[in-house]
């Protein structure tokens, strides 16, 4: 199955394989690296012009779950079933390993930096804890209390650590660690939690088949129903749509749903159907500075839609089913990982229009 976009397209510019299913990726702020892990516990860096491969870590045996840039792209941390959260310090040659942090009773399948200072956020269980790169020290430890942390990020502003669980989203303040997280209830469990690139609105992906859009100063949220499943994946687009609110893009099975704020506050947000994979959902995010969306499934295709709403191009290359995908920062890359360890590189035709102009 192809579909190829009358004005452009996406075309295979790299590949490579882990020796086994690709959990995560992630591009450097600035681009020009790629980290990629897997299911057997490697790390491994893509970079330069011809992104020759660099393992910061082989195979262990034991997955890495996680990994993520510092929003500076001094240090890359990756957590994993051996309770632990090993950090680089990236480097112009060789990348320095500089902590290692968690313990072995937890595993670590979370974790984030603050977008605006070097903290980094890690679950471990019921407990989240920050770590301060600049201080090389910990400052402090979170109990989420009525289950492990099952989804974390950080508001825009850097200010807010928002965490994910049983019966709610707990948010708390980075200038008073010790002061009371305020808490959105949600009646089953937060299981994918995002802020809108503005901080304005916050999403639950929730258990019971919901979704929960709060805005922020506003007590009574919005309730999305009716979903196939839990919902899996949420992502903000990264510039507005109408009603001067971003589109909220969410999966569950193989379904995608785009929400977009109405006009009229009395109309809530309004849903579209995106309908194209034909089994779950593992990824979804928009291209940066656009409206247009990449989903990846693990039926083996990685969708791209115009404006969150028409398919353009449908891309392949992991038979046994993609895992995940990243946006290059600049969004004329695309990157995914396949479920049987296919690391995957498609990059933007110069000529046309250009997929996600709008």
């Amino acid at each position: 199955m192809v579909k190829i976009g009358s004005q452009q397209e996406f075309k295979l510019s790299w590949r490579g394989d882990l020796s086994d299913y690709v959990t995560a990726i992630a591009y450097s702020p600035d681009g020009k690296i790629l980290a990629a892990s897997s299911g057997a516990g490697e790390v491994v860096l893509c970079q330069g012009a011809g992104l020759t491969t660099r393992f910061l870590q082989t195979e262990t045996g034991r997955s890495i779950d996680c990994l993520a840039f510092s929003q500076d792209g001094r240090f890359l941390a990756a957590g994993g079933q051996n309770g632990q959260v090993n950090i680089w310090r990236m480097q112009p040659e060789t990348p320095e390993h500089v902590m290692t942090l968690g313990n072995s009773s937890a595993w670590v399948d979370r974790l984030a930096w603050s977008p605006t200072q070097n903290l980094l956020a890690f679950s471990l269980g019921k407990y989240v804890q920050v770590w301060d790169a600049t201080l090389s020290e910990l400052v402090t430890t979170l109990n989420f209390d009525t289950s492990s942390a099952l989804d974390m990020t950080w508001h825009p502003d850097g200010t807010r650590l928002t965490v994910g669980g049983y019966q709610g989203v707990k948010i708390w303040t980075s200038n008073d660690w010790d002061d009371d997280p305020y808490l959105l209830t949600i009646p089953s469990a937060s299981v994918a939690i995002a802020w809108s690139p503005d901080g304005k609105y916050i999403a639950s992906g929730n258990l019971d088949r919901t979704i929960t859009v709060l805005e922020w100063d506003n007590p009574y949220p919005w309730v999305m129903r009716g979903f196939p499943g839990k919902i899996r994946q949420l992502s903000w687009s990264g510039v507005f749509a109408k009603a001067d609110a971003p589109l909220l893009a969410s999966s569950s099975a193989e379904g995608i749903v785009v929400w977009e704020k109405q006009e009229d506050e009395s109309l809530g947000w309004e849903g579209r159907v995106l309908a194209g994979h034909e089994a779950t959902i593992q990824s979804i995010h928009f291209q940066p500075n656009s409206l247009s969306l990449a989903s990846a499934s693990a039926d083996g295709w990685v969708c791209l839609w115009q404006k969150a709403n028409r398919q353009t191009q449908v891309l392949n290359g992991a038979p046994g089913g993609f895992s995940c995908l990243s946006w290059h920062p600049q969004g004329q890359q695309l990157a995914a990982g396949g479920q049987n360890g296919e690391l995957l590189i498609w990059s933007k035709a110069t000529r046309g229009q250009g997929f996600g102009q709008h």
